[in-house]
């Protein structure tokens, strides 16, 4: 992440309405967060991974069998959300490269501090996103 190099935040820096909106100082807070999140991701996928390959003994009872083949699957389709995650988080990651990111996709507005601060890979404004779901579920009940 070459844009923001030398950035320094202050200590216990949050980002402020008061501040320019994705000033260089945000930017690097919330590069920071996501790099963070990520690696957390993929410590407990690592984990999980770890997990799936240690246990791979056949237990001779068939209802200790399906129970260790329904812990299986759900490990795997965590480990899927965590990798679907950390394409997100890259992507949010890409937008602060190239300093579009806390804009709303579909409208060009800023995104809140507070969803950003909450929802750190959003890509729509509230707004944007309640319109959305609305137009999803319209669809969905066809």
């Amino acid at each position: 992440m070459g844009v923001l190099m030398g950035v320094r935040l202050p200590r216990n820096y949050r980002p402020s309405e008061k501040e320019r909106f994705m000033s260089d100082k945000m930017l690097e807070y919330f590069r920071r967060k996501l790099e963070n999140w990520r690696d957390e991701i993929l410590r407990e996928s690592n984990q999980t991974l770890r997990h799936l390959q240690e246990d791979t003994s056949q237990e001779p009872d068939l209802a200790d069998r399906a129970s260790t083949e329904t812990d299986r699957a759900i490990e795997l389709r965590t480990r899927d959300r965590q990798r679907k995650l950390i394409s997100k988080i890259d992507a949010a990651l890409r937008r602060i490269e190239d300093k579009s990111y806390g804009y709303c996709e579909e409208t060009g507005d800023p995104i809140s501090l507070r969803r950003l601060e909450a929802r750190p890979i959003a890509t729509l404004s509230l707004e944007a996103q309640e319109r959305h779901e609305r137009r999803e579920r319209t669809y969905r009940d066809d």
